[in-house]
């Protein structure tokens, strides 16, 4: 078929039913009603002479050239988009335009909530969507999924083909129950080898405090892991265990709850919190206030 032939308008659309591999989901996502979204469906393999989404059980599964279009048509879609936006101004005040930020949910808790809260004022109508951070993160920014990644710079590859920018510095603290008798004012090597260990982590993404304290031979009791930095501290009360938090996670946290925070008995780097963007954001004006209003919620941290 001959470009000047087919319906670029359908793009959009085959996006949307690739993504959800859904009919109804698809629709709901462009908030059209699913016969015209089914109906839309039928143009499309008509044109590209292919089902695209085929039977699989209770649902629809992509075919296999369906699966080779999902790249490209990523690309294509985030170059127009960023076309129409390199050329348009944008208003904050004005503006509907919705962000995707992939974090952790400590940074989402200590970052992204104040930010969310001061949009609130300035920039009524833009909405932000915080996703976490996942084993996918470099092909996310690739593919243009988010507009911005929040991530440790010691966890990332010395040759990121990315746009990096620093946000901010935390540290570590160790963390217990108030009411532990076990733990006084001063927490020593003895009990952090010793005493319970719950181990924190988001998915795949683990304490770097974890990993400088195997690097310096110190061995923990390990006897339970939370699937979440902020959710760890949470798990302590009533219990004989201790975690390891970030500073600033910890300190947020202290006003709310009964928890005992001390200084680890052994020197724990700093961490180093960036932003990563992809470059074919460069020229988007949206794109640009969103990282400065990221630096400025940064600095707001002190």
């Amino acid at each position: 078929m001959e470009l000047v032939n087919f319906d670029m308008n359908l793009l959009t659309a085959l996006d949307a039913l690739l993504s959800e591999e859904s009919v109804s989901r698809a629709a709901e996502r462009l908030r059209v009603g699913q016969p015209a979204m089914s109906a839309t469906l039928a143009r499309l393999r008509a044109s590209l002479g292919d089902p695209l989404l085929v039977r699989s059980g209770r649902g629809l599964q992509r075919t296999a050239f369906a699966e080779s279009l999902r790249e490209p048509l990523t690309a294509i879609l985030g170059d127009v988009e960023q076309l129409i936006q390199s050329g348009a101004a944008f208003d904050p005040t004005t503006s509907k335009r919705s962000f995707t930020i992939l974090a952790s949910d400590y940074v989402a808790l200590v970052l992204l909530r104040p930010l969310i809260e001061r949009l609130g004022a300035i920039a009524p109508n833009v909405s932000v969507r915080v996703t976490p951070v996942d084993a996918s993160l470099m092909e996310s920014i690739r593919r243009g999924l988010v507009d911005v990644a929040i991530y440790p710079s010691e966890l990332l590859p010395t040759d990121v083909p990315f746009r990096t920018q620093p946000l901010f510095d935390d540290d570590f603290v160790c963390v217990t129950d108030k009411a532990n008798e076990m733990v006084g004012d001063v927490f020593t090597v003895e009990q952090l080898s010793s005493l319970p260990y719950l181990a924190a982590s988001q998915g795949l993404l683990a304490s770097l405090a974890d990993q400088r304290l195997d690097e310096a031979h110190l061995a923990r009791n390990t006897t339970m892991i939370a699937q979440s930095f902020v959710m760890a501290p949470f798990m302590l009360p009533g219990t004989k265990m201790y975690t390891i938090l970030q500073r600033r996670l910890a300190s947020l946290l202290m006003a709310e709850a009964h928890f005992k925070m001390l200084e680890p008995p052994v020197p724990i780097a700093a961490i180093h919190e960036l932003m990563l963007w992809s470059p074919r954001r460069g020229a988007d004006a949206g794109h640009a206030w969103l990282r400065e209003q990221l630096q400025e919620s940064a600095r707001r941290l002190g």
